[in-house]
């Protein structure tokens, strides 16, 4: 973990674009809670096959003018260069900075994924046609990703996107910190040394937890699973479980030098907010953990 300790914490959250008008009030709520505790951006989702674009670009346009730095993620998924390019160029004109570069996922139907497969060759596009305008945030999977070949190659993709130009990465949520400190010691043994900001998902709903872990292949340990069909349709104690059970793991990423926290928000303010106080992160630059 001495890669992780040597950057200033950052602490960001996440939305996905809404749908319709009573969804854009309610992330204009949800962004003025989360805005209150001045985090250092905001991110927002970038659907299938680029299925969001515009709703994407909308919203991320919106949040940024209110004042908090926001980067919106992006696709090489069924885009072309071209439509890359001119989002790019977009963004750029209207003060963005930061960008969360993604491959993306096919969504059901689509046969063929673009001009650019894989995120080492958006990363790559970003830099040739944007130079170092951007912050390039990427993803990475301290449990795997659910589709790579190996774990090895997992590895070796993740390199191949560093070496590209990325600057920085957010993980996949996990609920096991170890599978964090494991995939950081092994990125240090192959001199990888860019910070990796842990995702976090808080729990607030079990059924809609296990399916989406399923897709994504991120593990809900068994003892978690356990409990939380033990309270069946008690939605007051799974929240408090959860928020205990991800706070822990907060305070145990951050104790051991992870570089800050990047919140899964799934466009509601209290479960994130509920954590952050109990870790006391407003105060982040006097905690000595």
């Amino acid at each position: 973990m001495q890669s992780q300790k040597q950057f200033k914490r950052r602490f960001s959250f996440e939305f996905f674009p809404p749908k319709t008008d009573q969804g854009k009030e309610k992330l204009q709520a949800v962004r003025d809670q989360l805005a209150a505790v001045n985090p250092d951006f905001f991110s927002v989702t970038f659907g299938a096959g680029g299925s969001t674009r515009d709703r994407t670009i909308e919203t991320v346009l919106s949040l940024h003018k209110q004042g908090i730095s926001t980067a919106p993620h992006l696709s090489c998924v069924g885009g072309t260069r071209q439509e890359i390019a001119e989002l790019l160029d977009l963004y750029k004109e209207n003060g963005i900075n930061r960008i969360v570069a993604l491959r993306g996922d096919l969504p059901s139907g689509m046969g063929a994924s673009g001009e650019l497969r894989y995120a080492n060759e958006l990363v790559e596009f970003i830099r040739e046609h944007s130079g170092d305008h951007f912050n390039l945030e990427v993803a990475a999977y301290p449990e795997f990703h659910p589709q790579a070949r190996s774990a090895e190659e997992d590895l070796k993709n993740f390199a191949r996107k560093v070496q590209a130009g990325a600057n920085s990465a957010i993980t996949q949520y996990f609920f096991n910190a170890d599978s964090y400190f494991y995939f950081i010691d092994r990125l240090e043994q192959m001199n990888i040394t860019i910070p990796v900001v842990p995702g976090i998902m808080p729990i607030v709903n079990f059924s809609s937890l296990v399916r989406f872990s399923e897709m994504c292949g991120a593990e809900v340990p068994r003892w978690i699973r356990k409990q939380l069909e033990a309270y069946g349709d008690d939605s007051e104690s799974i929240l408090k479980f959860g928020e205990e059970v991800v706070t822990n793991m907060c305070e145990k990423l951050l104790k051991a030098g992870a570089p800050g926290l990047h919140f899964y928000t799934l466009n509601q303010a209290e479960p994130s907010i509920s954590i952050w106080k109990n870790l006391g992160i407003s105060e982040r630059e006097k905690i000595a953990f």
